[in-house]
């Protein structure tokens, strides 16, 4: 889910790899998909105060879950108790990003994630990222998966600009300076998220571009936000930067070590990859980032409840397969290296909603 703090205003199937298109151009809608707008007010602040929800025990049965998504689908389609037409997620009137580009900060003095790239170094060349999050950011643009979010559109009037089934991992930068201590659960706000994002600006170890999430991740207990592992497992949000004395928005989003907290912030399902935190990672980056793609600026998608399309299907995963070793996957993706990863669904936005693992 959102959160954006007082302080800042505000797959089953196999995975193939993304082609890049430019944010500006027009798209034709996913056949079958009919636009539907909801007049109804814009929610109050509670909206604003949602992150990724620490799993709910009860929530780990996938089948019941997927039945609990249907069921409020067919809800807002009959004029229930949420009231909202169509699919279960309605249109604000804001901005999405058409493509989506993500960088990845890693805030430590060593390799957070198995293969992943040195301390210290940068580089927009992400083939020195030889993680399972490299490989998962290398092979999302252009899935299956990540087709799910091409239902989802901007503006008024026909034609409608869709998002484009594109994700491009731009640049890495393994920031080894002023690092949290990773084992006193040091609190990190989000001033000094931004103020960090702000020296790779000014340093050059980040490029700025209005379409990339600058996913921030940290080691161990470091608490990113506050209030890490007992009240979320990550969140995006956007801020103001200066980029060449001139003020700039960016998103980015807090994505703290996951399985320090196995308990909340995991499936609870044994994993086919050895590196458990990066196995365990992924599924929330892909939660951030399919958020930030249709909600980045907190003014497009979200239902009646203040949900995005990827908090309303949090914490479920379709149809399951156990691999040679008992890890949970429900599909696989990477580049170059394949993975068998668990990720969770996404709400589509088109044949009466709900969620789903493919498109």
């Amino acid at each position: 889910m959102t959160r954006v703090p007082a302080s800042l205003v505000g797959a089953a199937a196999l995975l193939a790899l993304a082609a890049c298109t430019d944010s500006a151009t027009k798209v034709t809608a996913p056949s079958g998909l009919q636009p539907v707008f909801n007049n109804s007010p814009e929610l109050n602040s509670p909206k604003y105060s949602h992150v990724m929800k620490l799993k709910d025990p009860g929530e780990i049965d996938a089948a019941q879950a997927q039945k609990d998504a249907q069921d409020e689908a067919n809800d807002a389609k009959t004029g229930g108790a949420h009231k909202a037409p169509g699919t279960g997620i309605n249109y604000h009137g804001g901005a999405i990003l058409v493509t989506t580009n993500i960088a990845a900060v890693y805030w430590a003095t060593s390799p957070i994630f198995a293969f992943g790239p040195a301390a210290g170094t940068s580089s927009t060349d992400n083939s020195g990222d030889h993680s399972l999050v490299g490989d998962f950011l290398r092979g999302l643009g252009g899935s299956p998966y990540f087709n799910i979010n091409t239902t989802y559109y901007m503006g008024s009037t026909a034609p409608f600009t869709y998002v484009q089934n594109s994700v491009t991992y731009t640049q890495y930068w393994a920031n080894n300076t002023n690092v949290p201590n990773p084992t006193l659960k040091t609190t990190i706000t989000d001033a000094q998220m931004i103020a960090m994002l702000q020296s790779g600006f000014d340093n050059g170890k980040l490029v700025y571009d209005p379409n990339t999430l600058y996913a921030i991740f940290t080691q161990g207990t470091t608490n990113l936000g506050g209030g890490f592992g007992t009240q979320y497992c990550a969140y995006h949000a956007n801020a103001t930067v200066t980029i060449n004395g001139v003020a700039r928005n960016i998103f980015y989003a807090a994505m703290p070590y996951d399985y320090q907290y196995p308990g909340g912030c995991t499936s609870g399902y044994a994993t086919d990859d050895g590196d458990k935190g990066a196995a365990t990672e992924v599924n929330t980056l892909a939660h951030e980032l399919e958020e930030t793609t249709t909600d980045g600026l907190l003014d497009a998608w979200w239902d009646n409840r203040g949900m995005e399309n990827a908090d309303k299907c949090a914490w479920t995963w379709g149809t399951t397969q156990t691999s040679a070793n008992g890890g949970k996957y429900n599909m696989i993706v990477g580049s170059p290296t394949a993975h068998k990863v668990l990720i969770q669904q996404n709400w589509k936005n088109v044949s009466g909603g709900g969620c789903a693992l493919h498109l």
